[in-house]
């Protein structure tokens, strides 16, 4: 048995791209499936990700939309596919009360800081602003607040001598792409033991 899980993008698709492979022949080989991706952006660079990965790709578009309203309608495009987990992977929108209580315990996140120390965008930004020698990377369980879930796993992210922004995202981004796998995979392990427990 795997777990059907969606991914949620906005942008790029790093985190994505990684979970993919691990997905296919790494730590989360035989634990989940990717079932489909969704993107609240058309021109996202995720989709072609999924394509080059052949995992399904869909588009519900956020622009405009407010965040119950736009909420209804992811519900209904994830509920389509039957997935039993949500992962966030640079998902620019605040994800809807009722989202939460539909996959409560099932929404995973990664933040780039520390959510005690700061919550919301540009976490990196914040870190390279303030001057900071280190600054930490973050996965938690999404809940009805702005990056206030229970934390999963943190990892530091070493700063000194980053002397751009680009050099303080591009540190931050290794350490994401590693932290973010390897928390799924114990956090889908752990599931499936509860499953075949209860079976």
């Amino acid at each position: 048995m795997t777990l059907r899980v969606a991914v949620l993008i906005s942008g790029r698709g790093s985190n994505l791209e990684r979970i993919l492979v691990e997905a296919e022949r790494g730590v989360l080989a035989g634990v989940c499936e990717v079932a489909v991706v969704v993107s609240s952006r058309a021109e996202a660079g995720g989709i072609a990700v999924a394509a080059q990965h052949g995992v399904p790709a869909v588009v519900v578009a956020s622009a405009g939309r407010s965040t119950e309203a736009y909420g209804r309608d992811l519900l209904e495009a994830l509920e389509a596919w039957h997935v039993d987990y949500v992962v966030l992977a640079g998902f620019l929108r605040i994800v809807s009360r009722e989202m939460v209580a539909r996959y409560r315990g099932r929404i995973v996140n990664i933040h780039p800081a520390d959510t005690a120390l700061y919550q919301g965008a540009h976490g990196y930004a914040w870190a390279y602003a303030a001057g900071l020698r280190e600054t930490a990377v973050t996965v938690h369980l999404v809940d009805e607040g702005l990056d206030t879930g229970p934390v999963l796993a943190k990892r530091s992210v070493p700063l000194a001598g980053a002397a751009t922004l680009g050099e303080v995202v591009a540190r931050g981004l290794r350490v994401e792409h590693e932290l973010y796998s390897e928390t799924l995979a114990r956090l889908f392990v752990g599931e499936m033991k509860v499953r075949e427990g209860s079976a």
